[in-house]
């Protein structure tokens, strides 16, 4: 450790480490910039949109490889019921 990190370390008695602990969380939370509620709700907004984008296009990525696997295995069954899901669907 250097002699500077060393100087700004408070000493600490062994009794009060739970104070301290309480104390320094209370000083870290008075840091804290919390967002507005407009921003809340639209960062919000845009990772439901971004999480809800990536399972669609993670879908429909499955449903080609599983028709691709079909088309190439030549297993009718499976094409006929991924057309069907893909019918409900849409």
């Amino acid at each position: 450790m250097s002699k500077k990190n060393e100087a700004e370390m408070p000493e600490s008695s062994p009794g009060s480490s739970l104070g301290n602990f309480i104390q320094g969380t209370k000083e870290e939370f008075e840091k804290v910039v919390w967002p507005s509620r407009q921003q809340l709700f639209s960062e919000s907004a845009a990772v439901l949109l971004m999480v809800f984008l990536s399972a669609f296009l993670i879908f429909f990525v499955d449903k080609f490889f599983i028709w691709a696997a079909a088309v190439i295995f030549n297993k009718t069954q499976t094409v006929a019921s991924l057309i069907g899901l893909l019918d409900r669907l849409f």
